[in-house]
């Protein structure tokens, strides 16, 4: 099963729906689901401040600030 990480900060909109979308996404393609607080570790932090949330799928980065359904369904059905 993939495994999809994203990088949040809290009060973050955009990591809010990014989250949303990706729970919807998640009974459908089957992938496992963390979030990862940048906060927590001033290294994550200096990466991906400016760009998050920071979606990544089995350790790749994928997007920054959006979802992007499309081209992730495409990814996990590649992976199958």
């Amino acid at each position: 099963m993939s495994t999809i990480v994203v990088y949040t900060h809290p009060g973050c909109h955009l990591c809010v729906e990014a989250m949303s979308d990706l729970r919807r996404l998640q009974a459908e393609l089957g992938f496992a689901l963390s979030e990862c607080d940048i906060d927590r570790d001033d290294a994550l932090q200096r990466a991906y401040f400016e760009r998050i949330p920071v979606v990544a799928l089995d350790g790749e980065e994928l997007f920054d600030f959006h979802v992007d359904e499309q081209a992730l369904r495409e990814r996990l059905e590649s992976r199958q």
